[in-house]
C-alpha cells in the first residue's frame, strides 16, 4: 500500500505542473483553472469524472479506485481526478446542476457550502442504498449533515471530533496535571494556578476573535444549536451556553490567564508560531486538527497530548464535530449507481477508512477503525507517533458523546456576525456579553429578513 501511495502521490505532484496543458491545448479548454488534472484505470472502464479542491484528497481517490477495480472487474472505472481552487469548483459545480448541464459524476463539497446543493429538487442521486452495508459503523451525525429527508446525499470525509490539545511539557513544568480537568471550572483553577506559577509569563489558552469552534463546543455539550438545527430555524444566537462559555472567556482576559489569539484563531500562521513559542498550555480543536502539527509544528512532537474537552457539568457532550467535506454524486452522472458504489466503498468502507487515516490522518466515520489494535497500537504511524497520548484512546473515550451543530443555508450569516463583530465587540471592545449577542441577534435577523 505504501508503495502504490508514494506512486500516486508523485504522480499528483508531477501532473499538477502541466495541469490543463495537454499538446494541442485541448484539455485546458475543458479544465480551464484546474490546477491538476489525472486518469486512473482502464480504457475499458466506464468513463468518470470528479471534482476536488485538495489535491491530496485525489490521491486517496485514486488508491481507492484501484482497489475498486481490482475487486469489482466486472464494474470497471476510469477516474478523471480534477482540481480547482476552492471558490472556482463550488461555483462551476452549481451553475452545472441549476443548468442541468456540465456537472462531473462526483464532486467533494465542503460543509459550508453542502445547504447550498440542497435547496430547492435536489440535483445530487441519494446514497443510502450505497451506504447500507457501512452505516452501522458509520457515526450518525456525519451522515445526518449531508441529508434532508431521510436521504444521505454526502459521503462524509471524517468525524472531526473535537479535542483538547494540551502541552504537557508547560503543563508539567508547573505541576499541573491535566487528566485531572473534568469541568470548565477544572480548567479556570488550572489556568490560575499556571498564572501564579509561571509569574504570569504563560497562558492556560487563547481565546478566539475569528472563530466559532469554541461556542460550537459549548452548545453541543448542552445539545443547544443557534440554527434551531435546521433550515426552518429560527437563528438564535442568544442562547445560554453561548453566553456562558463567552461570560467566561471574557473573565478569563479580565484575569490574565488566558491571551487573544494572535491571527484570530489557533489555525493561522500566527496561531502555530503562538503555540511553538509556548505562550498557551491548551486549546479545543477538531481532530483533524492533528495534520497542522506535523505539517507547520514539527519541533512540538512529544510535548503534546489529545484529552476530552471540558464541559460545564458533568453528563454533558464532551465533544462536537466541526468542518468537513461530503462527496456527491450528480444526478448527471453516466452511471449513478456504480459512482454511488464506488464512493461509498472509498469512503464507507473498513479498508477505505484505513486509507483515509493512512493518507489524510483524519479520524475516520467507520468507528470499526478505531477498535482495530492493528492500526491504534501501530508505533509506526506519523500521527501516534508525534502525540504523547493515543488518539485513538481519546476519540473510543467520547465516540458516544460526539455533538453536532447544522449547517444551514443562513449558518454563513451567523458565522459572519458573530466572527467579524460579536467577538470583537466582546473581547477587544470590552462589551457586555448580553448586549453584544443581542445587537448580533438584530443584525442576523435583518440580514435574514
Amino acid at each position: 500500500m505504501k508503495k502504490v501511495l508514494a506512486l500516486l502521490l508523485t504522480l499528483v505532484l508531477s501532473l499538477s505542473l502541466f495541469a490543463g496543458c495537454d499538446g494541442d491545448g485541448a484539455e485546458s479548454d475543458a479544465y480551464g483553472d484546474a490546477t491538476a488534472v489525472i486518469v486512473v484505470g482502464p480504457d475499458s472502464g466506464t468513463k468518470m469524472e470528479i471534482w476536488t479542491f485538495v489535491e491530496l484528497h485525489n490521491v486517496f481517490y485514486a488508491h481507492m479506485l484501484e482497489r475498486w477495480n481490482e475487486l469489482n472487474p466486472d464494474r470497471q472505472i476510469q477516474m478523471t481526478f480534477v482540481t480547482y481552487p476552492y471558490s472556482e469548483m463550488h461555483n462551476k459545480m452549481t451553475m452545472a446542476l441549476q443548468t442541468g448541464v456540465g456537472a462531473p459524476d462526483l464532486c467533494d463539497i465542503e460543509i459550508s457550502q453542502f445547504p447550498n446543493f440542497l435547496r430547492g429538487v435536489v440535483q445530487l442521486y441519494p446514497l443510502n442504498d450505497a451506504l447500507a452495508p457501512y452505516i452501522d459503523d458509520i457515526v450518525p451525525a456525519r451522515l445526518d449533515i449531508y441529508s434532508k429527508d431521510g436521504r444521505f446525499y454526502g459521503a462524509p470525509t471524517h468525524v472531526g471530533a473535537t479535542v483538547m490539545y494540551y502541552n504537557v511539557e508547560i503543563l508539567e513544568k508547573y505541576g499541573i496535571d491535566y487528566t485531572t480537568i473534568v469541568t470548565w471550572d477544572d480548567f479556570t483553577a488550572a489556568a490560575h494556578q499556571l498564572k501564579e506559577a509561571s509569574n504570569g509569563e504563560v497562558f492556560m489558552t487563547s481565546v478566539d476573535t475569528g472563530g466559532s469552534d469554541w461556542m460550537w463546543v459549548a452548545m453541543a455539550s448542552k445539545g443547544e444549536d443557534w440554527t434551531g438545527g435546521s433550515e426552518a430555524g429560527p437563528a438564535n444566537v442568544q442562547l445560554d451556553s453561548v453566553y456562558r462559555m463567552l461570560s467566561m472567556q471574557k473573565q478569563w482576559l479580565e484575569d490574565g490567564v488566558a491571551m487573544i489569539s494572535p491571527g484570530g484563531q489557533v489555525d493561522t500562521e500566527q496561531g502555530w508560531a503562538n503555540i511553538i513559542d509556548g505562550n498557551i498550555a491548551g486549546f479545543p480543536k477538531a481532530m483533524w486538527f492533528m495534520s497542522r502539527f506535523l505539517n507547520y509544528m514539527p519541533e512540538m512532537a512529544g510535548k503534546i497530548a489529545i484529552a476530552p474537552v471540558p464541559v460545564f457539568e458533568v453528563g454533558d457532550l464532551r465533544s462536537v464535530g466541526i468542518g468537513g467535506t461530503g462527496t456527491v454524486v450528480s444526478l448527471q452522472s453516466s452511471d449513478p449507481t456504480l459512482a454511488a458504489d464506488y464512493i461509498s466503498f472509498a469512503k464507507g468502507s473498513y479498508e477505505g477508512n484505513l486509507a483515509i487515516w493512512d493518507i489524510l490522518g483524519f479520524d475516520t466515520v467507520n468507528t470499526s477503525v478505531w477498535s482495530d489494535p492493528d492500526i491504534t497500537t501501530d508505533e509506526t504511524n506519523q500521527f501516534i507517533a508525534y502525540f504523547v497520548t493515543n488518539p485513538f484512546d481519546t476519540l473510543n473515550e467520547i465516540k458516544d458523546e460526539i455533538g453536532k451543530i447544522a449547517v444551514v443555508s443562513f449558518s454563513p450569516t451567523i458565522n459572519e456576525t458573530i466572527n467579524i463583530t460579536t467577538l470583537n465587540a466582546i473581547f477587544e471592545g470590552g462589551m457586555g456579553v448580553a448586549e453584544a449577542l443581542a445587537e448580533a441577534q438584530r443584525m442576523i435577523e435583518i440580514e435574514l429578513h
